[in-house]
């Protein structure tokens, strides 16, 4: 029988392309519908995709900028004061999250962390003075300085730092130590209490994980991540098994350690009971990857997404270090005690850097746990992680979800298949307080503004165009 005569006499099969009404008429019909789940390109970015399919080897360029991002290997290899390694930090240097801001645009948590980082400076001794002194102080992006930070971000100068490290090569990162949760810099917060919390990191926990780093060698973050999200973390809102990972291998260091017992005994409690400690180094070891994977030419990979809590903003690989930027979103949230969304702030944060490593709210299959803590079904949080392989790049090599079979997580966020497709990255994240001194009021999820993606393809077939 001819093909002709196969189509003719055979089963009617009719494949329709995202027109619901459509494929239930040719059904009525008796035919096999074969549906796909197309979409047209976001509005206004037609032009931009033929200019940058023309221009360059889309695929290649991807290949290559994804291939740099999943191929590093970070280490913890030290702690170091943020002025003496962290480059172009100077004195009155102030790093922040996500994309540049002024002062007077500064939501409430970014503000109430910058006072409470200049009482800890020493530069005010009250809120008010502070607020006098906050327009000539210097503010600079975290993103800036081979830097990240939670939530607010904030950076000062004495402040110690993680130092994080490429084994596959020289890649170097930044990032301080996590306070925990609640009341903290991070949200917005900087009573007493707060303020005594840093000095206390900076004399007791730097030093003595600072030793236990030096007489145990460098940890290796990257297997810490690959195993905990076997035992159910995401890598972003749940660090619960990666800091016990963390906490077991440097306890043999911390109980043989030098210095006096009372404080090695004071950090091991510390770090037992702050299941968020590994969350800073999972974005330092994040920022490693995406830092290796910027400046190829042509590169749609989205190498940074980060919200100031008045801006959200990405960067592409092909298109350097220009900010395409939105207002920030709302955070679809829960809220701790009596706090309601009347209380919260716009979302903010460098933490969506796990997102676009492949972790966080893509990885949330790993994590049917972490629903109550940002909201959501278990269920829904499997659909999350699935969505988002339609919008990357790859599947990660050692980042394994369990219960889809192993499949790597979805990495590499992909600029040009978001406009293709319409799909948003999705983050779990922290919500802080909208007023300066709340600290944290809720966790939630949001997707990326949309708008940051259009502009990006935009200027990206600008960019290839003139090349």
């Amino acid at each position: 029988m001819s093909h002709l005569e196969r189509l003719l006499t055979g089963e009617p099969r009719v494949a329709t392309a995202g027109v619901d009404l459509l494929a239930e008429g040719v059904e009525s019909q008796g035919a096999t519908v074969v549906r796909t789940d197309w979409r047209p390109p976001l509005e206004g970015t037609e032009d931009a995709l033929a200019t940058i399919t023309a221009a360059v080897d889309l695929d290649a360029a991807n290949r290559e900028a994804v291939g740099r991002l999943v191929g590093t290997h970070p280490h913890w290899a030290g702690i170091a004061v943020a002025s003496e390694v962290i480059p172009a930090m100077g004195e009155r240097t102030f790093l922040h999250a996500g994309p540049p801001l002024e002062w007077a645009d500064c939501s409430g948590p970014m503000r109430g962390a910058l006072i409470g980082a200049m009482i800890y400076e020493g530069l005010a001794g009250t809120p008010e003075e502070a607020i006098a002194l906050g327009p000539e102080i210097e503010l600079s992006p975290c993103h800036h300085h081979r830097s990240v930070g939670p939530m607010a971000g904030v950076v000062s100068p004495t402040m110690p730092v993680s130092v994080i490290e490429d084994a596959n090569g020289e890649g170097v990162s930044y990032a301080t130590l996590n306070e925990g949760l609640g009341k903290v810099l991070r949200y917005g917060a900087f009573a007493p209490e707060v303020i005594e919390r840093l000095r206390w990191i900076d004399k007791v926990l730097a030093p003595v994980l600072a030793d236990v780093l030096r007489r145990r060698g460098p940890v290796d973050l990257r297997s810490i991540v690959s195993q905990a999200l076997q035992m159910g973390d995401d890598g972003h809102n749940r660090n619960r098994a990666a800091t016990s990972l963390l906490l077991r291998e440097l306890a043999p260091s911390l109980i043989d350690g030098e210095g006096p017992a009372d404080r090695r005994a004071e950090v091991f409690r510390f770090l037992n009971s702050n299941d968020h400690f590994m969350l800073n180094l999972v974005m330092a070891a994040g920022k490693i990857g995406v830092d290796a994977a910027a400046g190829v030419r042509g590169s749609s990979l989205v190498t940074t997404m980060a919200r100031n809590g008045t801006e959200f903003g990405i960067r592409l690989s092909g298109t350097g270090d220009a900010w395409f930027t939105a207002p920030a979103p709302v955070v679809d949230g829960l809220y701790l005690g009596a706090f309601t969304a009347e209380d919260a702030n716009l979302d903010i944060g460098d933490s969506a850097i796990t997102e676009t490593v492949g972790l966080g709210g893509f990885a949330m299959a790993a994590s049917p746990a972490i629903v109550g803590f940002v909201g959501g079904t278990a269920s829904g949080a499997v659909q999350r992680t699935l969505t988002m392989y339609e919008i990357t790049l790859t599947e990660h090599p050692d980042y394994k979800i369990p219960i889809l079979e192993s499949r790597g997580t979805p990495t590499g966020i992909d600029a040009v298949r978001v406009v293709r497709t319409g799909i948003l990255p999705v983050i779990n994240t922290g919500i802080a307080g909208k007023e300066a001194g709340v600290g944290m009021v809720g966790a939630g999820i949001v997707d990326a503004p949309v708008a940051c993606f259009t502009s990006a393809v935009q200027a990206l077939a600008e960019e290839c165009s003139n090349a």
